[in-house]
């Protein structure tokens, strides 16, 4: 290739790269998933993440060389996108692996010729650099590559050298950059300057091990990790100004730009960064969901979240109103399609899912928005009609049960200086309700309101800071102290699957989370023994109930836990003294046991009728079993009709009445999966897992405990269906001896109704209806009598009315009006004087003031505003309103200000009109 390469494509220079190290050796594997198995990191965060047991020597690799193009997601500088000319959250990693075999040699002379010969830059567009230390990498650059000496550069250890942790492999690192000013010179190189360099290419020689002392010992199989960013080669073979405009990315900005009306070239900064953040994000979002990820509001589900927020969040600061994340993301998936064809193949999901999360998040917005206006009408004037609310309520999607919107809690303000919007303010608006900080910053700029960010960040700290303490709760209590104890005990045997009572040795006491050598009746222990049948919790199964007993002691046992490798028996002692190293005997209680294991087969076969009834691809969410009821979440886009959850529970019931025997095996992970075992997405498993097979009906991998046969279940009964989260839905269930239990609750409260009502049990439907009947009648009726009652109230204010220039006003109070009822008597004012201005006050309730304008389109055009008008005013009562130019209505707290506040109305309406 000549040193003046022709265009390539982002698609060209992935396979260019693959192609090259294919040739010598290397074997082409596919991207990973962005769902690692490193149970350690929420996403694939580099190119190297995969082989990383390789590296720790945890796992044999299959072959010595691989060449990846690994898709990645990072977002711990999320702030930056779009602001630089390289930061992402989603990129891909060019690289080539060692195991064991080349070495620093090897690894930098085809570094050097991919960059030069195959990629065609010149020579003295490149400068490499190397750890502070290692000479042999700079011999080899000066003497073999022939890079002059002051194009190598020496740099410390927080740049250039790699590890995987604070012990274990590690090395020095060698990178090479691309010099967009080589006319410079190489005096005072400085890497640091991103307007000169850009870093594309990072050869990691992973050559040593670390101890806990800090030494470095030599590796026996020394291993290479590099990583060539794609996005950076574009933009640099591409010849444009930042990654954004590459081909991997522009499309999906210009996408965005046609659908806004807007030309990106000729946008200002700002509307640069939204489109920038936009096409970013939703190559993330488009590649997450692909690799199953639903949005939810922890871990890596809420990744997505976020991102898929910030993508609407954007598209409405550069004047997208409605729905247009799918329309971004077709263009996203026809670019990877085929480098990565699962993008393809799971469109369906992939639209569903953003066009899911958008609309709530639309609704989030409107409603953030409002509570917003309240907080900003308490401080000043409504600056603009923009943000009026309406009396419509709008739906929580927190990811909680459905709220009352009237019970929710008002964001406080908090006396902070007029021209201020308190950090609590906006903490609560972006925790509890989801509103985005940086659109509270707008929208208070818009108003002429400073955010008080440093109050926000106080806020956002305590938060970490009361999860931490929880977290350090639980971990100093009972897993401290059983790591002090790891080294003088042996995991717990568990024995629960067929035996329900063992004797054992007790090996370990916890009294509130300190080791003791033994502890007396009346005591609340931890007890760890060497063997045990209780199950721990675990799977979303909770642990067994029981007893431990021995000579004159008797331990009753309330819960299990498993902590590492120890089965932890929470309990009290009901008599005599335990002590460390008492043989006792540990005996499950069976009638729990029964329920827990009809329970959870049921969970089983809940989500086997899902899948046939609903959709094959519905997958588990999360679980609780419990001794008297189940309950499953599954990943659904929209609810059950009572028809499904009707043949749901038929079939269940089905399978329970054919007896199907279990079948319990401990299988190699990949074979149960090759035979249709079902996992749980996300889940870690080991080599060998159990699978829990009940031919023909379920196949899945679980290590909980379950019936022999499906007939030992006896009868199966769905409680309730209902959405948790979005895209997610929540079945509640009983099954097996706890159906007696909800039969006998329910018969009581029928009888209970059917006293109270003193009709017979079927006939409490209608009883019901005709009562609900009547209370809607009689609410309409009171409605009617309310607005009549102010209407007759309000025409006696005609004769009160004041002719003002050519204007005729109405101030007047009104006792014991409601405020829609006031809204109303303002308006049919108005519309009999005509041309002029209503003002109306009352009390409805004791602490609650409204206050109503209505304004004609002439007092408009003498630049009065309704909704400026009655917000000023209220807040002599300690409140705030706002609304439309022509009518307004404001509230406040302090009654004995109305009069005063009714009468700066009137003197400002003279005022301005005289």
């Amino acid at each position: 290739m000549s040193s003046n390469p022709h265009y390539l494509s982002g698609n060209e220079i992935r396979n260019i790269f693959l192609n090259f190290f294919a040739q010598r050796d290397h074997q082409i594997l596919p991207s990973a998933s962005l769902v690692p198995e490193d149970p350690t990191v929420l996403l694939t965060i580099a190119g190297m993440l995969p082989f990383k047991p390789i590296f720790l020597g945890q796992r044999t690799p299959e072959f010595k060389r691989a060449t990846t193009s690994q898709k990645c997601i990072r977002t711990n500088d999320i702030e930056n996108v779009g602001r630089t000319k390289r930061h992402h959250t989603f990129f891909e990693m060019l690289g080539n692996f060692s195991f064991g075999d080349y070495f620093k040699e090897q690894a930098i002379a085809w570094g050097w010729e991919i960059s030069t010969q195959i990629f065609g830059f010149s020579p003295q567009n490149l400068v490499v650099s190397v750890f502070e230390d290692d000479d042999e990498a700079f011999g080899i650059w000066r003497d073999q590559i022939g890079v002059p000496i002051a194009r190598i550069k020496r740099l410390g250890e927080d740049d250039n050298f790699w590890v995987s942790g604070p012990t274990g492999p590690c090395g020095p690192c060698s990178e090479i950059y691309y010099d967009f000013h080589p006319e410079r010179g190489d005096e005072n190189i400085d890497l640091e300057d991103d307007s000169r360099f850009i870093e594309f290419y990072n050869l990691v020689f992973m050559q040593y091990n670390r101890d806990a002392s800090g030494n470095l010992t030599p590796l026996q199989n020394k291993n290479i990790d590099t990583g060539m960013g794609l996005e950076r080669m574009a933009q640099i073979l591409q010849k444009v100004p930042n990654n954004y405009e590459t081909d991997l990315i522009f499309p999906i900005i210009q996408t965005a730009a046609q659908i806004a009306g807007i030309d990106y070239h000729k946008s200002d900064k700002k509307t640069k960064v939204s489109l920038k953040v936009i096409g970013d994000h939703v190559r993330s979002v488009v590649h997450m969901i692909a690799d199953e990820i639903r949005a939810s509001n922890v871990g890596r589900g809420y990744v997505l979240r976020r991102l898929i927020r910030r993508v609407v969040r954007h598209g409405r600061l550069i004047g997208i109103d409605g729905e247009f994340t799918t329309q971004v993301a077709e263009t996203a998936i026809a670019l990877s399609e085929s480098a990565y064809p699962s993008v393809r193949q799971r469109e369906a999901a992939i639209k569903a899912e953003l066009q899911r999360e958008e609309a709530n998040f639309l609704r989030t917005l409107d409603r953030g928005e409002k509570l917003l206006e309240e907080i900003i009408n308490r401080i000043s004037p409504i600056q603009d009609e923009q943000y009026r609310p309406s009396s419509s309520p709008e739906p929580n999607i927190s990811g909680l049960p459905e709220p009352n919107i009237s019970s929710l809690p008002e964001p406080k303000v908090s006396g902070l200086p007029k021209q201020n919007i308190s950090g609590l303010d906006a903490f609560t608006l972006y925790d509890t309700y989801g509103f985005p900080l940086e659109l509270t910053q707008e929208i208070a700029a818009e108003n002429e309101l400073d955010v008080d960010v440093e109050g926000f960040n106080a806020e956002m700290q305590k938060q970490v800071e009361r999860a931490k303490a929880a977290h350090e709760t639980i971990d100093l209590t009972v897993q401290g102290s059983l790591d002090k104890l790891a080294e003088h005990i042996h995991a717990t045997e568990f024995l629960g699957y067929t035996q329900p009572a063992t004797t054992a040795k007790v090996e370990a006491i916890l009294v509130e989370g300190v080791s003791q050598e033994e502890a007396e009746a009346g005591t609340q222990v931890q007890i760890v023994l060497d063997k045990t049948p209780f199950y721990a919790e675990s799977g979303g199964q909770i642990g067994d109930r029981g007893y431990i007993s021995g000579d004159g002691i008797l331990v009753r046992v309330e819960d299990m836990k498993k902590e590492s490798d120890f089965f932890v028996h929470f309990g009290r002692i009901e008599r005599g003294t335990l002590r460390v190293g008492d043989h006792v005997t540990a005996q499950i209680d069976p009638a729990c046991r029964r329920r827990a294991q009809a329970n959870h087969t049921a969970t089983h076969l809940l989500q086997a009728a899902l899948k046939k009834i609903v959709d094959d691809g519905i997958s588990q969410a999360g679980s609780l079993v419990s001794f008297d009821r189940l309950r499953f979440d599954f990943n659904c886009p929209r609810g059950l009709t009572a028809e499904e959850v009707q043949q749901i529970e038929e079939q269940v019931n089905t399978w329970i009445a054919e007896a199907h025997t279990a079948k319990v095996e401990v299988l190699p992970l990949a074979e149960a999966k090759a035979r249709g075992a079902v996992a749980m997405f996300g889940e870690k498993y080991g080599e060998e897992v159990r699978v829990i097979d009940f031919p023909s009906v379920s196949m899945e991998l679980c290590g909980g405990t379950h019936v022999s046969n499906t007939a030992e279940i006896g009868v199966f009964k769905i409680i309730s269906e209902a959405g948790v989260a979005s895209g997610v839905r929540r079945i509640e269930a009983v099954s097996g001896p706890a159906i007696l239990d909800y039969l006998d609750l329910r018969d009581k409260i029928v009888k209970d109704l059917s006293d109270r009502f003193k009709v017979k049990p079927e006939e409490l439907p209608d009883r019901i209806t005709s009562l609900q009947n009547e209370l809607r009648s009689s609410q309409k009726e009171l409605e009617s009598l309310k607005v009549q009652l102010a209407i007759a109230k309000s025409d006696s204010l005609l004769q009160t009315a004041e002719t003002v220039g050519d204007y005729k006003i109405i101030v007047a109070q009104l006792e014991d009006v409601d405020p829609e009822s006031l809204k109303t008597a303002a308006e049919r004012l108005l519309q009999k004087i005509a041309n002029g201005a209503v003002v109306l006050g009352s009390v409805p309730e004791v602490g609650k003031v409204s206050i109503v304008a209505a304004f004609s389109q002439e007092i408009n055009k003498k630049g009065l505003q309704a909704g400026k008008f009655v917000g000023a005013i209220a807040k002599i009562c300690g409140g705030g309103g706002g609304g439309r130019p022509n009518l307004a209505q404001a509230g406040g707290r302090d009654a004995s200000k109305l009069p005063e506040a009714l009468a700066q109305a009137k003197s400002e309406l003279k005022s301005a009109l005289g």
